[in-house]
């Protein structure tokens, strides 16, 4: 005897199909995990594009401070994300939300030099979910916060790409880079990697390299930095924009 259809399911999907939350392909394959945590990365990016965020108080604004690792630098030529990690805050305090660390399963080998600074192993990555997983429960964690990290653009660019090979979406978050806020604190320091930042600016080094401990050094150097932004009389998210698009 055949169960009958899930005709609920099935309209709910057909919907999400309809507003762009799967692709055909996907739809196809009703009921599917994979398909469930795709719509739900899909209507995360539609949400965060609804969102105004540019008039948030710097001093009351939630934001989640994040970091990646990786197994090199070019997403786009075979590299692939190795954990990721971050943290809650509010202001200038944490919010008392557990934090979020979770190793990825890249589907490759990790490099050596990558296994020596990350201290990722090949075993520990195999046995980690895999990419669209941790990326629906980042994306989870995150919501419709503003996300910062510091050199960005490195985050930024394997973000992309992984949520645009399994959800074919871009990221739609508002992104703060505490390298760009140190280049325009700090116009004629020569050097502004993390390790040099967090020295000039009195952050103890906990452990560097791991996603979820480079998460909270961010987050403390970007306390430092508010109260410095503060006294430069910038007091909103679109404030600082505006003066980090000068350097």
């Amino acid at each position: 005897m055949k169960e009958p259809k899930d005709t609920n399911s099935m309209g709910r999907m057909w919907n999400l199909y309809k507003m762009g939350g799967l692709t055909p392909a996907i739809a196809s394959m009703l009921g599917s995990s994979n398909a469930q945590q795709m719509a739900f990365i899909r209507s995360m990016s539609r949400d965060q594009r609804k969102e105004s965020s540019l008039e948030m108080q710097l001093s009351d604004m939630e934001a989640v401070v994040f970091d990646l690792e990786t197994t090199g630098f070019y997403p786009y030529n075979g590299d692939e994300i190795l954990s990721i990690g971050g943290v809650i805050i509010r202001g200038d305090n944490f919010e008392e939300a557990a934090p979020f660390y979770q190793l990825v399963n890249p589907k490759r080998k990790v490099p050596r030099h990558i296994t020596e600074l990350t201290g990722i192993t090949n075993e520990m990555a195999e046995n980690a979910p895999d990419l669209m997983q941790v990326l629906h429960d980042f994306m989870n964690f995150a919501g419709k916060r503003v996300l910062i990290a510091h050199g960005s653009g490195h985050d930024k660019q394997f973000l992309n790409s992984a949520l645009w090979r399994t959800s074919k979406i871009n990221l739609t978050h508002r992104i703060l880079d505490t390298m760009m806020i140190a280049k325009w604190l700090e116009p004629k320091a020569i050097h502004y990697g993390l390790d040099e930042v967090l020295e000039r600016y009195g952050v103890e080094v906990t452990e560097r390299h791991h996603a979820l401990h480079d998460s909270v050094m961010t987050a403390k150097l970007y306390f430092r930095f508010l109260k410095l932004i503060a006294d430069r009389q910038v007091t909103t998210l679109g404030e600082l924009y505006a003066y980090l698009s000068r350097h």
